[in-house]
């Protein structure tokens, strides 16, 4: 099997040779090629070195283009805050949208302007055309209600949701518009999926999501499957009230965060594939290869055949090489038929 035939078989349920396996790794991936981090999220080129280190020393079935989630405010005007060797972040104190009447003036960036995003849509031409039609290639957007909350600020946007939901919708139409042309421009530079990032989501209660974040993150998702490609949601911290809310999504593969229970994850979502949920700091940053290889195997023994080998969230910085190589190991030692859930 190829790659992207093993994944495809993985997410659908049908036998695999392997398990595929993609976690991510984004400052891991840099300090593997001895750049700091600004390089790698300022420059695709440098991505692109990191993410292939990465294939080549571990032996993971896909690159990825996720970074940090400054590129869309950083082009529509905005001032992350950049750091040498840390991911940039998106300041609270000074938001664009620290005046929600600023909304009607906020202007879609060039997306192919030489901004941020286009870096990373260069990142995904650069890695599509280094692996071939056959290794997939992952593309990354933010859901509506994290790049919401980097417009908007946390705290101004949880009280929206009370005060003005017509703002928050008008947002979240913005937001969402705004991706669905940054993925189709990835889409078209050589991505077969696009990962959807949206924490935020898992701070709002499952009330709050339904009513307001389900329906535009369903709007971002069909509008990337209609491009052809397919969609991995990203929703970091408990989503335990969430997870029968995220089948009905139609993603190919959902990664569940340690604060979930993956037994309780995988019984809400029984037809979607699954990716996680070790915890990072504990296993892979601070535990054994066996320790590693254990956690996976528990995982892979609850989520049964839709399952994708990866960590609950980014593989941290400073992971023992041998403990992500026992996580890899586990995949090149297992079918997703081992398992039959």
């Amino acid at each position: 099997m190829t790659e992207r035939q093993r994944f495809a078989a993985a997410t659908a349920g049908t036998a695999t040779d392997r398990l595929p396996c993609h976690p991510l790794t984004m400052t891991f991936a840099s300090r593997l090629v001895g750049r700091p981090y600004r390089d790698y999220v300022m420059d695709h080129r440098v991505m692109a070195a990191g993410q292939m280190a990465v294939v080549e020393q571990f032996g993971v079935d896909f690159v990825s283009t996720i970074s940090d989630p400054c590129r869309e405010t950083h082009d529509l005007g905005g001032t992350p805050v950049y750091f040498d060797d840390e991911a940039p972040a998106n300041d609270p104190r000074n938001v664009l949208l620290r005046d929600k009447a600023a909304l009607v003036g906020l202007v879609p960036p060039d997306l192919l302007g030489g901004g941020r995003m286009h870096d990373r849509i260069q990142g995904v031409a650069l890695l599509r055309e280094r692996l071939g039609r056959d290794f997939p290639v992952q593309g990354w957007v933010e859901g509506p209600i994290a790049l919401a909350v980097d417009l908007r600020g946390m705290e101004p946007l949880m009280l929206d949701t009370m005060d003005d939901p017509e703002f928050v919708s008008d947002l979240f139409g913005f937001c969402v518009d705004l991706e669905i042309e940054f993925a189709r421009l990835q889409v078209q530079a050589g991505a077969d999926h696009i990962g959807v990032g949206d924490a935020a989501a898992s701070l709002v209660g499952p009330r709050l999501y339904r009513e307001l974040v389900y329906a535009q993150e369903k709007r971002l998702i069909d509008a990337i499957h209609a491009m052809g490609a397919g969609v991995r949601l990203h929703v970091c911290g408990n989503v335990t009230d969430l997870v029968a809310d995220f089948e009905t999504l139609g993603c190919e593969l959902v990664d569940i965060d340690f604060l979930c229970n993956f037994a309780h994850a995988r019984a809400n979502m029984p037809t979607t594939a699954l990716l996680g949920n070790i915890e990072p700091a504990s296993w892979l940053l601070r535990g054994t290869p066996d320790d590693v290889y254990t956690q996976v195997a528990e995982c892979h023994a609850v989520a049964g055949r839709r399952f994708v080998v990866g960590a609950g969230c980014e593989v941290p910085r400073d992971t023992p090489h041998d403990n992500l190589r026992a996580l890899c190991r586990y995949a090149a030692e297992h079918r997703n038929t081992d398992h039959e859930v």
